[in-house]
């Protein structure tokens, strides 16, 4: 049984206060130069917006969308919403009005805040058809040239406003029940339409409690965290939001991806959590500086990295000289690496998606450690990960504390413990499907090795996860693509790739028409591209197919392409066309 001190998350954070007071716990960049608020400082801010958000009419299962990019305002607006016993539910800021509106109308949002006059242009023409949705508050308020059906608030109104109130938020707080429903994540399925997982409290503080058990042996005092992910991602929210504060530890706010390097060496984390599409990036970087500068300076870094990975996998095959050239190049060459990420990092995390094992060697040859593990949003989310002090990097690990996994009939990996979702929101029908006599079914193919690590081997479902951790549905895309007349079939392609790429079958009529009847493949492949063009601009950025092949014919029963029923054969047409396509990367 784990060992849980605290009711509900909110509470938690409380706690934390009382023990923590003055010292420093979020750090945003401003004027140049990271500034930080204290435990007590944020805590000022999350009573009054809580205030506020009760003088709005938000109560107890109560839904509010938040929508904005990782600052503290982020987690003092999460907090605040939870303190009421209402829920958070958190939207991508990539998200497009269309995608706000199936959240807004599928939740009943109450009320949402937005962060950017940006955010809040393309979150209000949604807010506008949510016939639930009474109040939107903006940290920087959009001009509005007309009255709207809601009211659209500043968030200093809304916060001075509850500095009026007299309501204990904290003793509030402390009567959230376990499990209540803390929070719902939008994460996509087979059927196209992102469904709501529903966490509680005791979902998400459990996994905090398993990570805690996990990272143990690296010392959890002191600890500083990067945050970079999106919050909205179930895998931030916990181990980069929850997870810190149960430890009692700074949080930094990277500014984003271009500034991501110069912020490593501001805030020198010592846990940073990513998916592998982030440490793609930085092998890219450091790969590219390294051939860049050549000479010595590759040629030792080269070598660092040959003797750290046989020094990981078989330390007595290095010979005494090797030994030797191995601890000049830690110095010389790891210990620069690591002064790039800091120079205090214990461990990067990794998870969300699969990790490429060269990726991870890479890392672990350069003397930082790499930690790959797994989970789900319907598991809150992590339900393994490997220990500091027994990786096995083609692994994602051991089950977590508390955390029971076991293997199906076929292979399917099962999943139990406090970690288990709620289920769907509005969906009994696939809760059920997914949630059996307590176990997830995860839709992933693993196996359990002689060590008790868990191995993914294969996906059951059709579902995509990119590389920077995101899932989607490629039967959606493939759907909104074949709705325009142009094109006659599709198949998108993208699991552990950064961005989504297809094969299409050219509609024969359309085709037929170009050029008089006699256009070439790349006639046709070019009028496509404009075609694809047209339909991108009408999905979010995560969803847009960036290049594309042409197929050599339609896919039919006759070649083994679709099934009697119509539906594409995704393993059968990857057979024919998946050379081509991962080309398309290159």
């Amino acid at each position: 049984m784990i060992d849980r001190r605290w009711p509900n998350l909110a509470a938690m954070f409380f706690d934390q206060v009382d023990r923590l007071g003055d010292r420093p716990f979020l750090w945003k960049k401003s004027g140049g130069r990271y500034q930080s608020l204290s435990w007590g400082d944020t805590a000022a801010r999350i009573t009054p917006l809580a205030r506020g958000l009760m003088s709005l009419g938000v109560g107890a299962g109560d839904r509010v969308m938040l929508v904005s990019e990782n600052r503290p305002a982020w987690l003092v607006a999460d907090l605040a919403i939870m303190s009421l016993g209402a829920i958070t539910v958190p939207a991508y800021t990539t998200n497009t009005s269309d995608n706000h509106l199936h959240i807004l109308h599928d939740s009943g949002a109450k009320g949402a805040i937005v962060s950017t006059r940006r955010l809040a242009e393309t979150l209000l023409p949604a807010a506008l058809k949510s016939p639930a949705l009474e109040f939107v508050i903006a940290m920087d308020p959009p001009e509005r040239s007309q009255e709207l059906r809601i009211q659209v608030l500043d968030l200093d109104d809304v916060i001075e406003r509850g500095r009026e109130g007299h309501q204990n938020i904290i003793e509030m707080a402390g009567r959230v029940g376990a499990d209540d429903t803390a929070c719902i994540i939008y994460t996509s399925g087979t059927g196209g339409l992102p469904k709501g997982v529903m966490l509680s409290h005791r979902n998400i503080l459990s996994n905090c409690e398993s990570a805690r058990d996990r990272l143990q042996e690296l010392g959890l005092e002191d600890q500083v965290f990067l945050s970079f992910l999106p919050l909205s991602h179930s895998y931030e929210h916990m181990a980069g939001q929850f997870f810190p504060m149960t430890i009692g530890a700074e949080i930094y706010y990277a500014e984003g991806a271009d500034t991501l390097a110069a912020n490593m060496i501001e805030a020198r984390p010592t846990i940073m959590t990513a998916v592998p599409r982030l440490y793609e990036m930085l092998h890219q970087r450091i790969t590219l500086a390294v051939r860049k500068a050549g000479g010595v300076k590759q040629t030792m870094f080269n070598k660092a990295v040959q003797l750290g990975t046989r020094r990981y996998l078989d330390p007595a095959s290095l010979s005494l000289l090797e030994r030797l050239i191995d601890a000049v190049l830690e110095i010389l060459v790891r210990g620069k690496v690591r002064r790039r990420f800091g120079g205090r990092l214990k461990a990067l995390v990794s998870g969300g998606a699969p990790l490429n094992p060269d990726i991870g060697m890479f890392f672990t040859a350069l003397g930082l450690r790499i930690l790959q593990g797994y989970g789900q949003t319907e598991t809150s989310p992590s339900v393994s990960v490997n220990r500091p002090s027994d990786m096995k990097l083609h692994t994602v690990g051991p089950p977590m504390k508390g955390v029971e996994v076991k293997i199906a009939d076929d292979g399917e990996i099962l999943v139990k413990g406090d970690l288990v979702m709620q289920g769907y929101w509005n969906n009994q029908e696939a809760t059920r499907e997914t949630i059996r006599d307590g176990w997830v079914f995860t839709g992933d193919i693993g196996i359990i090795d002689e060590d008790g690590h868990l191995q993914i081997t294969d996906r059951k479902k059709d579902i995509i996860v990119m590389s920077g951790g995101d899932t989607l549905s490629p039967q959606r895309i493939e759907g909104i693509l074949s709705l325009a007349p142009e094109i006659a079939q599709a198949m998108v392609y993208g699991d552990k790739h950064p961005h989504l790429v297809a094969v299409l079958v050219a509609d024969a009529e359309w085709a037929a028409g170009l050029a008089q009847g006699s256009a070439s493949r790349e006639q046709i492949t070019t009028a496509l591209a404009a075609v694809l063009k047209g339909v991108n601009a009408s999905l979010s950025n995560i969803e847009r197919v960036r290049r594309f092949i042409l197929a050599d014919a339609p896919f039919t029963t006759e070649n083994g392409l679709i099934t009697p029923t119509m539906k594409i054969r995704r393993h059968k047409i990857k057979d024919v066309y998946g050379d081509r396509l991962e080309s398309l990367y290159r």
